[in-house]
């Protein structure tokens, strides 16, 4: 069915049912099912004791050493450089794009700790 669902049936989410016999609303007067939230859906998403377990490490850790070559880059306003060098080592130009951004914040974090 074009500009549609593929069954003429199917009613679309927004659509509240009128009680009528006849026209684009007609049906049954019926409530929404709510599902229940799915466990997979928060994947990916941090919590609160994840990121204080994350800060620790990183703190205990330190900088791998293909990042602190990027910050240095970055550091001396080659930005376009580190970014090709980090997507070599962790692969894709997204997660690079993100590590990028990352490290350009803890640059920013200690200037404004430094001064």
């Amino acid at each position: 069915m074009p500009g549609g669902s593929s069954h003429p049936h199917h009613k679309k989410d927004t659509v509240q049912r009128s009680g009528l016999v006849w026209g684009v609303d007609r049906g049954h007067k019926t409530e929404r099912r709510v599902p229940r939230a799915k466990p997979s859906n928060r994947k990916g998403r941090s919590s609160q004791s994840k990121a204080v377990v994350k800060s620790v490490v990183r703190e205990v850790a330190g900088f791998a050493p293909y990042e602190r070559r990027a910050m240095e880059l970055i550091r001396n306003s080659k930005d376009k450089r580190a970014r090709k060098f980090i997507k070599r080592r962790i692969g894709t130009l997204r997660r690079a794009k993100g590590k990028m951004e990352y490290l350009t914040n803890v640059i920013a974090e200690q200037r404004r700790a430094g001064h």
